[in-house]
């Protein structure tokens, strides 16, 4: 793996002696490529294992990071169950409870959704789950589009921290952190998120928790 935030085309060399910078050196890789595919898969038997009517099935991204994850899970269920499930993306800014109380305009990100949600059980697919009002604000977005059987939440990661009764139906992997902590879904090397090729997710402890 690339350490977080090098680009050999762009980036001084450093002195032999001089440390790494504090993000390369204290990143930690919680999922490679490798593990991500095998999660992904896992929790695409399981979405066919534990829903009755895997015909009905509508996965729907969180964007960013749900779209890659998403895009895979389709993948998945394909090769394994020969099911054509739909994949729609849902931006849910505008759906956030903290809107109000931001500063800055919110940026907005592209909403497509092929087809209304009625009588789908629809598959929430986001990168990391922390306070559940990402996901609270998505369930929100997604009554514009009709009236699901089910909502079910995918997470590849969940680190904890709910500030919702939000339940993260298939988990990729639980990790423990710090509120201030960062967890990112990247591309290879620490570029930014692709729709498509390989990804990691990477641990950046507080840096104030670092220090001490």
């Amino acid at each position: 793996m690339t350490p977080l935030g090098d680009d050999p085309a762009h980036t001084p060399a450093r002195p032999a002696h001089a440390p790494p910078a504090r993000e390369t050196r204290d990143a930690r890789l919680v999922l490679d490529d490798v593990a991500i595919g095998r999660t992904l898969m896992r929790i695409a038997h399981e979405l066919v294992e534990r829903n009755a009517d895997p015909q009905s099935l509508y996965l729907v991204a969180v964007p960013n990071g749900g779209v890659p994850l998403a895009r895979r899970l389709a993948a998945n269920l394909r090769e394994i169950a020969d099911l054509e499930v739909p994949l729609g993306i849902l931006d849910t800014t505008l759906y956030r409870d903290d809107l109000m109380s931001r500063s800055a305009r919110p940026r907005l990100r592209r909403t497509e959704m092929p087809s209304a949600v009625d009588e789908r059980a629809v598959i929430l697919v986001d990168d990391v789950a922390s306070t559940g009002r990402t996901i609270r604000a998505a369930m929100d977005a997604l009554m514009d589009f009709g009236r699901p059987k089910s909502v079910q939440v995918v997470a590849l990661v969940d680190r904890g921290h709910r500030e919702l009764p939000i339940k993260i139906d298939y988990v990729g992997k639980n990790i423990p952190t710090s509120p201030e902590d960062d967890v990112r879904l990247q591309g290879e090397g620490g570029a930014a998120l692709p729709e498509e090729g390989p990804l990691s997710v990477v641990h950046l402890p507080d840096a104030r928790r670092v220090r001490a």
